[in-house]
């Protein structure tokens, strides 16, 4: 599959500069006593100690990527600004030459250094649980499978309740003078025959009905 090729403005700008930049020191280099391929080296010890830089400062802000940084910034910049005219190339001061001749020197120190540099934590470490720390159970729902049949009913309380004893059928009213003359019947009969009256005898001296000479001689306690 064919890929269109679209220009890149800020990428154009980019090289351009980029071209420039490396011709301003490779003609500086060249003025201050390095020729062949040592002039052509110092443009590419420049970039790569500002593109290091950089990389660095990407990863996490530290003073010496700064510093270096601003170093390798500033030797481009002054190499471009020197070959504007405002120095004679043909007759370059000494202390410019030390300069240039000190350059690999300083890029090696600066580029051992950012690369053995430690690199910053970008994100925080979460903190270690303390030995008393227990991890919490985790939690488990408990599913029936089961249909739960329906719930027995409560049987009425009047139906648990045990059913009241039945009173004792009531006989017939007794007068208490009506009963004081069975006990005086019965007193006689005790008395001269020494011996209790059967509830049949008292019945038959009596002459009641029946139901109330039972009635009386429950009364009395006869048999």
């Amino acid at each position: 599959m064919n890929r269109s090729v679209r220009p890149d403005a800020v990428l154009v700008q980019a090289v351009i500069a980029g071209a420039l930049s490396f011709a301003h020191l490779h003609d500086l280099a060249a003025a201050a006593g390095q020729s062949g391929w040592k002039a052509w080296a110092y443009p590419v010890s420049v970039d790569l100690l500002l593109v290091a830089a950089w990389r660095r400062l990407r990863a996490g802000r530290d003073r010496s990527s700064w510093t270096w940084f601003a170093i390798a910034l500033c030797a481009s910049l002054g190499a471009n600004v020197a070959t504007a005219g405002l120095l004679d190339l043909h007759h370059v001061p000494a202390w410019l030459r030390i300069l240039v001749a000190g350059w690999p020197a300083l890029a090696f120190l600066g580029g051992t250094l950012l690369v053995h540099a430690p690199t910053p934590a970008s994100t925080t470490q979460a903190p270690e649980p303390r030995p008393d720390d227990e991890p919490a159970a985790p939690e488990v729902e408990m599913l029936r499978t089961d249909t739960p049949g329906p719930a027995p009913t409560s049987a009425p309380a009047a139906a648990l309740a045990p059913a009241p004893a039945k009173p004792p059928a009531a006989g017939p009213a007794v007068p208490p003078a009506l009963l004081d003359h069975a006990r005086s019947i019965a007193d006689a009969h005790r008395s001269s025959t020494g011996e209790q009256i059967t509830a049949d005898a008292l019945t038959a001296r009596l002459g009641l009905p029946t139901p109330t000479c039972q009635a009386i001689a429950a009364q009395l306690q006869l048999t």
